[in-house]
């Protein structure tokens, strides 16, 4: 892929990644500032300025890398937004409700990137320089945000769906469960390097974005 290609590629999906990554992040502050616990508005994370949540390597680095060597679909993350589960007036219980807050987002933004592409897909032809690329950022918008949802929530800690089962799970299993968390990351990569991770969630994401994709363009 030559130099113009790697930036154009950056041009179409730079704002649906920061939107996706951003407001994944803010939905489980905004949900745990609803639910008892301030701990992301004191820390001035309850906000859409970007400054507030890139992380390096998440956010920037993981991404370009990805449309560098041809990537199928993007991945990336933000800095974690803090939430002090202690502070949830039904710690256990709420804590579902905040972890399901991000996946909820991406699925939410990725079906009103669904109704967007068809709003571009149906702009008069007069109109094709600004239906074309609004088209290209729709169908990021709709991988990203499919990958970020499913990815998620996988049952394993510190990913939103591992803190989903840990909340949903009887006592001694939810003890163990949470126990893996300081090997999540580890796990993770680990998953990632030998593909098992790629072959679990690749049919998943690719599946139900193309779905989104063709039903907007049909």
């Amino acid at each position: 892929m030559d130099f113009a290609m790697i930036m154009e590629k950056i041009s179409i999906w730079a704002l649906p990644v920061l939107l996706a990554i951003i407001l994944h992040e803010v939905a489980h502050g905004w949900v745990a500032e609803r639910l008892g616990d301030n701990t992301a508005r004191w820390m001035g994370r309850l906000t859409l300025n970007p400054l507030k949540h890139i992380d390096p390597i998440g956010t920037i680095l993981i991404p370009i890398a990805l449309i560098v060597i041809g990537s199928p679909f993007l991945f990336g993350y933000a800095k974690p937004v803090p939430v002090n589960f202690r502070n949830l007036r039904r710690p256990k219980q709420d804590m579902v409700l905040v972890a399901l807050a991000g996946p909820a987002t991406n699925l939410l933004l990725a079906l009103l990137s669904t109704v967007l592409l068809i709003v571009a897909v149906h702009l008069p032809a007069a109109a094709h320089w600004v239906a074309q690329p609004l088209s290209l950022m729709c169908q990021a918008s709709i991988i990203i945000n499919m990958v970020l949802c499913i990815f998620n929530l996988l049952p394993l800690p510190p990913l939103d769906g591992g803190r989903v089962a840990v909340g949903l799970l009887p006592g001694a299993a939810s003890y163990s469960l949470s126990r893996l968390e300081p090997y999540g990351f580890i796990i993770i990569v680990a998953l990632l390097a030998t593909g098992v991770l790629q072959t679990i969630i690749g049919p998943l994401v690719l599946g139900s974005a193309e779905f989104l994709i063709q039903l907007a363009l049909t």
